[in-house]
């Protein structure tokens, strides 16, 4: 069935940061909201590429040699195997598309707190 996805309703509906929600499924990629406020460790992820979409807030992503800054409104591809850290400056409200059930820290072991499951719908 056809339905719209009002982004702003989604986003209501949950507080927690580094917990990806999915709200939409195509092509075996995953549509997810994210709620982010600080550091995210270090990690990358072996086997996909992953693209940050800032909704909402500013986000810098590091990596290794550089940073970048995304406002509202931009984006960044992660290619694969690019290790990062998304730092957010405030809270931000971001879109993850990324391969289905890509896990959020890669094969990194992170404390509890940024160890998201997989596979939650909002």
């Amino acid at each position: 069935m056809t339905q719209k996805i009002n982004i702003d309703e989604k986003f209501a509906l949950f507080s927690e940061h580094f917990r990806p929600k999915i709200v939409a499924e195509l092509n075996g990629q995953e549509f997810k909201l994210v709620k982010a406020e600080g550091e995210y460790p270090w990690h990358s992820h072996v086997d996909a590429d992953e693209m940050f979409f800032i909704w909402k807030g500013n986000l810098t992503l590091e990596f290794r040699t550089h940073s970048v800054e995304l406002n509202a409104g931009e984006a960044l591809v992660i290619p694969m195997g690019v290790e990062h850290r998304p730092v957010a400056h405030g809270e931000v409200q971001l879109f993850l598309i990324e391969p289905k059930n890509l896990k959020n820290n890669g094969d990194t072991i992170v404390d509890a707190k940024f160890d998201a499951p997989n596979d939650v719908w909002i």
